[in-house]
């Protein structure tokens, strides 16, 4: 375009045609304005954005507002506005995030003038999203040029799973103490006698032996076995070969639910749990660069701004055993951020956390289907004498016998999880004695 009006300016001097000059010279003078403006408009237009990080549960809604401001002396006489939302999250039925109001906007804005873009989300599914930054774009009034920045950094929102209450929960023992044979002495089971010694000094009088002491004129007391109350690993499956794409989002929520429930009853009384899985944390996927910036074209504005797609970690997600409200949060958080991953088997995820499942705790594995890598791992962990219960995640019951026939004929309880209401009904089943 410059060197287009110097020919036509060299033509006109060379000449003497005026107008040729003189159109070189508007022309010229229209292009480095427009410029100018274009610039301008894009520097002196600042976007901020109200609120931080938040956590919220499913049905639970929250504002959000971005106040885009005219920093300059000059009119900016329009600016798109587009603060951004995974793309992902609202194509299902109904969306996962359900945005109610304008998240887009073109403003006109004098000089110190702000302007607001207000709307609310209402969460309808757990997860873990990307809210904005907030997408600028502006240019000159012919057209000639456009800017693209990122104007703010963006705000991330943690859905919690839902957590369904059950009070007959039974995965855990019926004994007054527990179930679990515990190789370090910590806790005693009165009832569980496990022999008699002769008594020593220090030996408190309710622990004598009154019949063999009666029997052999000496004093003997009683020596219990130590156990723990029965808490529960829970090792949840999310490969995307074993949860297929065409049953998602409704099956790996349901496994989550499942989940979160039946830690939040162990929470409840007070017995341990931990959580295991081969699932991608969403946090992982954070973009660090690229929120401010200017950009040739939106699409490229827009990229840069959103959570990566994909993650190359293959580092399983571990819990480890424990107790309290923190805990429990803790793991529900972590369920909040869990997505499907084509890392790591459910069966490579057995054997490369083996060593930091407990074995005073029941070892739950919650998925839809088992390869027979899987199976094997789970009927080798019981043989070799760990607690070992299977819920499997099917609508199809075909589905289900198909993967819980070998685990019934290795003596594992496995249970069928098909729709939310039975999560309460699987857990009144489950009842396993470990003696």
């Amino acid at each position: 375009m410059l060197a287009g009006i110097a020919a036509v300016l060299l033509t006109g001097l060379v000449f003497g045609a005026s107008l040729w000059v003189l159109a070189a010279i508007v022309a010229a003078t229209v292009i480095f304005l427009n410029r100018f403006l274009a610039n301008t408009w894009a520097q002196c237009t600042v976007a901020t954005r109200d609120g931080g990080d938040r956590e919220l549960k499913v049905g639970q809604s929250l504002e959000f507002k971005v106040t885009v401001t005219n920093v300059s002396r000059i009119p900016v006489f329009w600016v798109l506005v587009e603060d951004l939302v995974p793309r992902w999250a609202t194509i299902h039925t109904p969306p996962t995030l359900e945005i109610e109001g304008d998240r887009v906007a073109v403003l006109l804005l004098w000089p110190g003038q702000s302007s607001e873009l207000n709307y609310t989300i209402r969460c309808n599914r757990r997860g873990y999203f990307q809210i904005g930054p907030t997408v600028l774009e502006t240019g000159d009034l012919m057209g000639l040029y456009r800017r693209y920045r990122v104007g703010t950094t963006p705000q991330y929102l943690t859905v919690l799973p839902k957590m369904l209450e059950m009070s007959d929960y039974e995965i855990a023992s019926r004994r007054p103490l527990g179930e679990i044979r515990m190789r370090d002495n910590v806790m005693e089971d009165p009832t569980r006698l496990r022999g008699i010694r002769r008594w020593e000094p220090g030996d408190p009088m309710r622990r004598v032996h009154w019949a063999a002491t009666a029997r052999t004129g000496v004093l003997h007391s009683k020596v219990y076995e130590p156990t723990s109350i029965a808490g529960a690993t829970l090792v949840l499956d999310m490969h995307v070969a074993t949860n297929p794409s065409q049953q998602e989002p409704i099956r790996t929520d349901l496994a989550i639910t499942a989940a979160a429930s039946i830690a939040n009853s162990l929470h409840d009384q007070s017995q341990p749990f931990a959580l295991i899985s081969n699932g991608r944390d969403a946090a992982d996927r954070i973009r660090t660069d690229g929120w401010v910036g200017d950009h040739r074209i939106r699409d490229q504005a827009r990229q840069s701004a959103t959570m990566l797609d994909k993650n190359d970690r293959l580092r399983p997600v571990v819990l480890d055993v424990g107790r309290g409200a923190v805990h429990l949060q803790q793991l529900r958080t972590t369920l909040a951020r869990l997505e499907r991953s084509d890392g790591m088997t459910m069966g490579e995820l057995l054997a490369e956390t083996e060593s930091r499942i407990s074995n005073e705790t029941t070892l739950i594995a919650i998925f839809q289907k088992a390869s027979p890598e899987t199976l094997a791992m789970l009927i080798g962990f019981a043989r070799r004498g760990k607690a070992v219960a299977a819920i499997i995640n099917a609508y199809d019951i075909n589905d289900y016998s198909a993967a819980a026939g070998p685990l019934i004929g290795a003596n594992i309880p496995t249970f069928y999880l098909r729709d939310q209401d039975s999560i309460r009904d699987v857990c009144r089943q489950v009842n396993l004695r470990t003696a």
